[in-house]
């Protein structure tokens, strides 16, 4: 079927959302698709926003660097892109990533879904909050367990010739273009990160901010700079991608049914009340203009 390019936010709602990350660029098994370009009050995400339905479930999907890769990990515009969700109603977005190791056992070619963050990026804009409208979110867990498990089981379900790790797994998000230096790496290693990568807790905290549970399946495509092994360079990670290609594109299709056929009898996500309690700002100090931008996320709160 042809796709149809609209520039409104489709009325029907889209609870589940795909950020597709370098290599993943479309999203398979998809039928009734449909394009949309989305105008957000943070400007425009990525890429239009592919709207389809996987194994009966409507979802949206994004390539969060564009689908020609126009964008830098530091140039995007993680807001836009995490807003747009938002306006079509997304709760549960699955993040897929390209990501370096730290540790001896998580090799190219494997899985893993990391449990903790740690973010030290500097160059980006990671809150909607700010410039006259204060909010504190809780970000303790910034990955949503009861997500995770889901993600887990359908992916080695899925791939039952993939190694998917089950670890507590701790993914550092650092700023681009450029990889690590070899000192850089080990510092990361020994501070007890176990991947890295440049998208992922920036992403994270807009989420939790959005009040969107949020999962991250990271492809493990090099060592990083720490080891004895080959350091990474763009060549490698394109290589263990391409040779990855159609596990990344299995996964994402087993996740998005099996979120589908179980959100509504999953545990409550702690991510969709994280802003009840977030607002210190006096709602008469808030300007028409900054409440017309904030209004989606916390509006329900004032």
């Amino acid at each position: 079927m042809a796709a149809a390019t609209s520039p409104a936010v489709p009325k029907k709602v889209v609870r589940f959302g795909v950020f597709g990350g370098t290599g993943v660029y479309h999203i398979e098994g998809a039928v009734d698709v449909e394009r949309v370009t989305i105008d957000t009050p943070y400007g425009k995400p990525s890429d239009e926003i592919t709207l389809a339905t996987v194994n009966g479930v409507r979802c949206a999907f994004l390539p969060r660097h564009h689908h020609d890769h126009l964008y830098s990990p530091s140039d995007l515009n993680y807001r836009a892109n995490v807003y747009a969700f938002k306006m079509l109603g997304v709760e549960y977005v699955l993040a897929v990533t390209a990501v370096g190791s730290l540790r001896e056992d998580l090799l190219p070619g494997q899985l893993v879904l990391p449990t903790q963050l740690v973010d030290k990026t500097y160059l980006r804009q990671s809150t909607f909050f700010g410039n006259g409208v204060v909010c504190h979110a809780p970000f303790g867990h910034p990955i949503c367990e009861h997500f995770r498990r889901v993600a887990l089981d359908a992916i080695r379900k899925a791939l039952p010739h993939v190694v998917v790790h089950d670890r507590p797994a701790t993914l550092v998000t650092m700023e681009g273009p450029l990889f690590s230096t070899k000192s850089e790496s080990l510092l990361n290693r020994q501070a007890g990160g176990d991947l890295i990568g440049m998208t992922t807790a920036t992403e994270a905290k807009l989420c939790r901010e959005a009040e969107m549970a949020y999962c991250c399946v990271s492809m493990v495509t090099d060592m990083d700079a720490w080891s004895d092994a080959p350091h990474v360079d763009v060549k490698q990670v394109m290589s263990v991608l391409a040779a990855n290609a159609a596990n990344a594109l299995s996964f994402i299709k087993a996740v998005v049914t099996a979120i589908g056929e179980t959100a509504d009898s999953l545990p409550r996500s702690e991510a969709f009340d994280a802003m009840k309690y977030s607002l210190t700002t006096k709602r008469h100090a808030i300007s028409d203009a900054r409440l017309a931008e904030v209004e989606l996320l916390i509006g329900k709160y004032l």
